[in-house]
Formats: structure tokens, C-alpha cells, sequence
């Protein structure tokens, strides 16, 4: 008995011994890009996921929100490098179907956050983790419709080719101000490029179209600031009615001085954290939602200070 008694207490310290030694769990989380306060935000929830869920997060995306090669060959090395799980926010819903299949297939789950990659969740991967994006983008739109007093011409700045999340950003804008009868879209083909730069070329190449514009919608951080440059330089900011997406603090500036008019707001570092607890509670063997709704809100210079978005703004 006593025999017995002792190989069962070496059998449950041995056990304990290998629960003990069993390695961390490593969660690569794959922004778009790595400039932009967005993604910023995305990172800070992620590692307080990560730290309270007792997990590595390794952190690495493109440094441009417009290099596809570079998001699928960080996705790989990942792969490749066998770490446990993977959260991604995709460049291309299309172009990076393939290599978060390989991921899959190797038994290291992926969750997609902020913008769709075509397929189904729950199982071409384990959830999608988002802002309801046709959504933001309809606020936007109602809200450019009612400051316009339904009439007058509306210019809208896409972002880019592929980017799912932006592409129903505008789809939902152009929902709302395509309702009223009144308000003409003069503008709607032309792209903003991946960084604010870049959006301020392509607003200046546009300029006549400004020029007669009543009002602009623009679908992410980066072309709402480059839009914002260029309206600055033509002596248009403020005189042309400007509702834009996310809010950086040149943004919420712009808010408050009356160049913006409104921003919607997604609710960035939310995103990172349910993106990193879904993932684990996935790989601990918990059902987990196919799809999580992080929320969106119109934020304007008359619910700027109130304390629902100083909270979402992090004040």
C-alpha cells in the first residue's frame, strides 16, 4: 500500500514536472503595416492579451500597408518557424487565402481581425474579429447626407484595391448618401495609395473635382490625413464639409479646429486583445464565436469629451 502510495506521488509530481515545462504559448500577431497609430493601438491590446493570458506575442507586419510579398512571406516564415497560433489582418482578402490555408493545414490556427479574407470562418480559419465596416461606413455617409441638407456634390477618396475591410467602408458610404435624391457623386474611381503621402497625391490630383465638392468621404486613417494635407494646401479645410475613418491624434486635432467634421471610430486596441484571447481560447479547446463585433461610432466635435469616446479615444 505504502509502495503504491509513493508511486502515485511520484506519478503526480512527474505530471506536474511536465505541465510545468510545457513551453509558452508564441502568438505572431501580422498587422497591415506598422506606421500607422492604428496599428499601434492593435499592438498595445495584443500584449495586454498576451500578458494576461500568460502568452509570447511576437509582433510583426510589412512596413507599408501596400506590400502583399512582404505579408505572405512574415505569414510563412511563421509558419514555417512552428509558432502556436497566428492573428492576421490581411492585405488582400484574396492574396493571402493560400498561404493561411498552409497555416491551417499545419495545425497552426489563424484568426483574421480587421479586414475579411475570403472564405468561411469557423473553417478556412478560426474566427473573424472586426468593425462592422459596412456599417462605419454608413454612418459616414448619413452623417455627410444630413450635413449637406441632402443636396450638393460629394467626393469619395478610395483607399486600395483589395483591402477588404476599406472596400466595404466605401460600399456602405456610398449606401448611405446614394439614398438622397439630391447629392451627386462626382468622384468615386480614384485611390488613395497606402500611405498618407501617397493620399495627398492622388487628393491633389483632383483638385478641380475639390474645387466644386460640397463634401468628402475618405475610408482609413491614412487617406483621411492625406486628404486633410491636401485640402490644407488648396485653403479648402473647412469650407468643404469632410467626414473621415479613425482617429490619430493629427485627426482628432482636425476635429476639434473644424477641418473634420467627423470621424468614425473603430475600436483598435479591442480588436488586438479579442484577436489574441480568441486565438488561445481556440487552442485551449473552447468553442469560440465565428465572428466578433468590436463596435463603431461616429465621433463629432459635439460628443468629442463625453465619457463613452474619451474612454474609446483612451483619455
Amino acid at each position: 500500500m505504502k509502495a503504491r502510495f509513493a508511486v502515485a506521488v511520484l506519478l503526480t509530481g512527474l505530471l506536474a514536472g511536465f505541465v510545468l515545462a510545457q513551453p509558452k504559448m508564441k502568438i505572431a500577431v501580422i498587422p497591415k503595416g506598422t506606421t500607422h497609430i492604428f496599428w499601434k493601438s492593435v499592438e498595445a491590446g495584443a500584449r495586454q492579451a498576451g500578458k494576461e493570458l500568460g502568452v509570447e506575442i511576437i509582433w510583426k507586419g510589412p512596413l507599408k500597408e501596400n506590400d502583399r510579398a512582404q505579408q505572405i512571406a512574415i505569414v510563412e516564415q511563421f509558419v514555417t518557424e512552428g509558432v502556436t497560433g497566428i492573428v492576421l489582418a490581411p492585405l488582400d482578402n484574396t492574396a493571402l487565402q493560400r498561404p493561411v490555408a498552409e497555416a491551417m493545414e499545419k495545425k497552426i490556427p489563424v484568426v483574421i481581425f480587421d479586414s475579411g479574407l475570403k472564405g468561411e470562418p469557423g473553417k478556412d480559419y478560426v474566427s473573424f474579429v472586426a468593425t462592422d465596416n459596412k456599417k462605419g461606413g454608413k454612418l459616414g455617409g448619413d452623417h455627410l447626407a444630413k450635413l449637406l441638407g441632402g443636396k450638393g456634390n460629394v467626393v469619395l477618396l478610395r483607399y486600395q484595391v483589395g483591402s477588404a475591410s476599406t472596400m466595404e467602408r466605401e460600399e456602405g458610404f456610398l449606401e448611405g448618401i446614394r439614398k438622397v435624391g439630391g447629392l451627386r457623386i462626382t468622384v468615386d474611381n480614384r485611390f488613395s495609395g497606402a500611405t498618407a503621402g501617397e493620399a495627398k497625391t492622388a487628393s491633389m490630383n483632383i483638385v478641380d473635382k475639390l474645387k466644386e465638392a460640397n463634401g468628402v468621404f475618405c475610408p482609413n486613417e491614412s487617406s483621411t490625413f492625406g486628404m486633410l494635407l491636401a485640402l490644407r494646401q488648396m485653403n479648402l479645410a473647412g469650407k468643404v464639409r469632410f467626414v473621415g475613418f479613425d482617429t490619430s491624434p493629427p485627426l482628432i486635432e482636425a476635429l476639434q479646429s473644424g477641418e473634420i467634421d467627423a470621424l468614425v471610430a473603430q475600436d483598435p486596441t479591442l480588436m488586438g486583445y479579442q484577436g489574441v484571447k480568441t486565438l488561445v481560447a481556440k487552442l485551449q479547446g473552447k468553442e469560440v464565436p465565428k465572428t466578433i463585433d468590436t463596435g463603431v461610432r461616429l465621433i463629432t466635435r459635439d460628443n468629442l469629451n463625453t465619457p463613452e469616446i474619451k474612454k474609446l479615444l483612451g483619455n
